[in-house]
């Protein structure tokens, strides 16, 4: 018959750390594993005490873990977990589990230990890494999403969503589909059927305009993928980006493109024909045909010149600052009176109007009174300037008698038509008002009066007081 083996010898065999230990934590038996896990002969261990090997940082923490299990509380850790000094005096990570020994010939505490290192060193990395995901996420400019393959979750969302979409983060998270409602009515449909894409397992690149608390009048860039393990689609990851201003500077430009392309071309079109006349000597008419050479060619050097005051306002339009619109209006009114004596003009502004707006905002409100006296139907020509203050704004408001300006044309210039080829404008000054009212974040209206003229009224920011 074959004798039953020495316990001792098979521990030396498992792979875990077999350590026996009294209550005040001397190490009266330790296994082979020892030598395996941290570099120690088992008899380098033996009397010597468990905590002093324990990593500073984490030896209150186990020692509070081991005085549970001697007092037999029965909320006492199952598991715990430490770093432990090797040989090399490195540190090892231990994961252990403390129980008392129910054989009365052997009297202490069982340690059991496995080597968790690899594990716990993979997690750390991990989490590093996800926290500065997270703090790149907090931090950069653009949104960064990612939703369930059916859009039934919302898996992630920085806090960027919030000032580009202009909704709160929680209420994505609560509805999934709720970004659906910040987005352009018109567009809606078309980020729909973009999402089926995705859905379908397609990259998708698209923009559209957000945030009603703007009136939508910002552009998001969106490129999304999606996520396809074993032939479906798990998760649909992607960015959005705020691109107004460069939707901007395309609408500026291709404006710019057009006028330069209609107005100038025409007007030189009639210079030319005009000239034309003349070299053919008709005498009759040869004052008059070179009164309509000096006024055109007149016109074509100021538009000339609101275009360059155009290019230098894209070019660095500077940021918005705190600007009196009280005082602009009157010194605009002043300046427009000694050059036009004859017209009758009437301001009403406040003591202080403080707004937030570029500072060459005064040039808008200059452009809108020379328009008004310049184009005026009647004589003498009439023009009423208000500036008014709410609680939140500051309103300017040009009032004039000229032609009603065409529904049109200002929506062209509002973004609410498109401009073609068939489009011309009567000039580069209401884009000139346009962009200096757009640069300084205010808004721009137009109106008829049931009486006759325009009513184009300037909106901003006001200054907190």
């Amino acid at each position: 018959m074959v004798s039953p083996p020495d316990a001792s010898l098979l521990l030396d065999y498992t792979q875990a750390k077999i350590t026996i230990v009294d209550e005040e934590g001397t190490i009266t038996y330790v296994n082979a594993a020892a030598g395996r896990i941290l570099g120690y002969e088992p008899e380098e261990l033996v009397g010597t005490n468990a905590f002093d090997y324990v990593h500073p940082e984490d030896r209150e923490r186990v020692a509070a873990a081991f005085a549970d299990v001697v007092a037999d509380d029965p909320d006492a850790a199952s598991f715990i977990e430490y770093r432990y000094r090797a040989v090399d005096d490195g540190w090892v990570w231990l994961q252990s589990r403390i129980t008392e020994l129910d054989d009365s010939e052997v009297d202490g505490y069982v340690v059991s230990s496995h080597d968790v290192t690899e594990r716990i060193e993979a997690e750390r990395e991990r989490q590093t890494t996800e926290t500065r995901l997270q703090e790149i996420a907090a931090k950069t400019g653009d949104v960064l999403w990612m939703f369930s393959g059916d859009w039934s979750e919302c898996l992630f969302v920085n806090p960027a969503y919030e000032t580009i979409y202009g909704l709160p983060v929680e209420t994505l998270h609560d509805d999934p589909r709720s970004f659906l409602d910040a987005i352009h009515p018109d567009d809606v449909r078309g980020v729909q059927a973009e999402m089926r894409r995705l859905s379908s397992g397609e990259a998708v690149d698209m923009e559209y305009r957000v945030n009603p608390d703007h009136e939508y009048r910002r552009w998001a860039w969106v490129q999304a993928e999606p996520v396809v393990v074993d032939g479906d689609v798990e998760r649909i990851v992607g960015f959005s980006r705020d691109v107004t201003e460069r939707r901007r500077r395309e609408q500026q430009l291709a404006v710019m493109d057009k006028l330069l392309r209609h107005n100038i071309r025409n007007d030189m079109n009639v210079v030319i024909g005009e000239a034309e006349h003349i070299e053919a000597k008709d005498e009759s008419t040869l004052s008059e045909r070179t009164r309509v050479i000096r006024d055109t060619a007149a016109q074509l050097i100021m538009t000339a010149e609101k275009q360059r005051e155009i290019i230098e306002l894209l070019t660095d339009p500077g940021t918005p600052d705190e600007v009196d619109l009280s005082v602009a209006v009157t010194r605009v009114a002043e300046r427009i009176g000694e050059r036009y004596p004859d017209a009758e003009i009437d301001i009403d502004v406040p003591e202080q109007a403080a707004a937030f707006a570029l500072p060459g905002i005064e040039t808008a409100i200059a452009e809108l009174a020379e328009n008004a006296i310049v184009h005026a139907t009647g004589e003498p020509a009439t023009l009423q300037l208000v500036c008014r203050t709410t609680a939140e704004t500051v309103v300017v408001e040009a009032l004039d008698d000229c032609e009603p300006i065409p529904e049109y044309e200002y929506r062209v210039i509002t973004g609410e038509h498109e401009m073609d080829d068939l489009y011309h404008g009567s000039g580069v000054g209401l884009w000139l008002v346009y962009w200096l009212v757009e640069l300084s974040d205010g808004d721009i209206e137009f109106e008829t009066p049931e009486s006759s003229g325009n009513r184009v009224r300037l909106t901003f920011t006001r200054v907190a007081d």
